[in-house]
């Protein structure tokens, strides 16, 4: 007898990512597509039902075999009814009901939640935070996106649109974000503003990825750049750990991979500002699942859904 499976979806501002998972929701195979050419809703759909169908069609699975598809989007999402509001960084998306569409296109049940949420979801039942009650789960790269876990549930709050942790302002004035907002933490470390500050210290562009080969080289202004990334996220987080006495803290997208520069710089920075009690127990952890992570908290997004069913 066959396996019955999930169908995983990571929207990125990059790629497309999309996963047949099983029944444990471990990736059995996977389709990467570059999102710019799905710019719009129906190429983008149409996109997700061919690809499907492909992965079906591999593994002969006829649509039963399939129990549903979750999807993690770049934007705010209405979890309930399944709409996308609108895509910060990818234009022609507004009020659109994407779940209803690609059911009756698909015949198979689809979920859709914020990106960060399911890459948090992932982490925390099979990566890094596997285990814990409480945890907030960051990425970091363009923006910096993040999810909680309370009480061993993805909290996603009154409108859905909780976790913003990119959106908590540092300092009473400072750059304005694309949120709207000024001083958030996205503001001073996404990807962006990183880089701006690589080119005014190096007085060349570099990308990241060398700036954390110089860092972990001893390179002393690579490793300046690093300490201050780490140390803005400290303090937003202070204020976090402050408020939510999570068990850990999981830091993963590509700024991570700064390395033990960047986490120290986080960890020393929650130990000397925050409440002594929140931080006595507190780990700050790497991300394990990588680039798979939204894939597969899209599988496990179907997998809880289709068990609330139940109950």
């Amino acid at each position: 007898m066959k396996d019955k499976f999930f169908i995983g979806i990571d929207l990125g501002g990059t790629n497309l990512k999309i996963a047949l998972c099983d029944s444990s929701c471990v990736i059995k195979e996977r389709q990467i597509l570059p999102t710019e050419v799905f710019a719009q809703p129906k190429a983008l759909m149409t996109a997700i039902v061919s690809s499907v169908n492909s992965l079906t069609a591999k593994y002969h699975l006829s649509r039963s075999f399939i129990l549903g598809i979750g999807i993690g989007l770049p934007g705010p999402v209405d979890v309930v009814r399944g709409i996308v509001h609108f895509f910060p960084n990818i234009p022609g998306w507004k009020e659109v009901p994407l779940r209803s569409i690609l059911e009756e296109k698909l015949g198979i049940p689809v979920f859709i939640d914020n990106d960060a949420n399911l890459m948090c979801l992932a982490e925390f039942r099979a990566g890094a935070a596997k285990g814990s009650t409480n945890a907030v789960c960051l990425t970091l790269g363009t923006g910096v996106g993040a999810g909680l876990i309370i009480e061993k549930r993805l909290y996603r709050g009154s409108s859905f649109a909780a976790g913003e942790v990119g959106h908590v302002p540092i300092n009473e004035k400072g750059p304005n974000c694309n949120c709207g907002g000024i001083a958030c933490l996205e503001a001073y470390i996404g990807n962006r503003r990183i880089a701006q500050n690589v080119r005014k210290v190096f007085k060349k562009d570099i990308p990241l990825e060398e700036v954390s080969r110089l860092a972990r080289k001893g390179d002393e202004r690579a490793i300046a750049i690093w300490k201050d990334v780490g140390k803005k996220l400290g303090v937003a987080l202070v204020g976090i750990v402050n408020v939510l006495n999570p068990d850990c803290v999981v830091v993963g997208g590509g700024v991570a991979n700064a390395g033990q520069i960047l986490f120290d710089a986080v960890y020393k920075t929650i130990q000397e500002r925050a409440m002594p009690v929140q931080v006595k127990d507190l780990r700050i952890l790497k991300a394990k699942l990588g680039r798979n992570a939204g894939m597969i908290g899209a599988a496990f997004l179907v997998k809880e859904q289709l068990q609330r069913r139940e109950i």
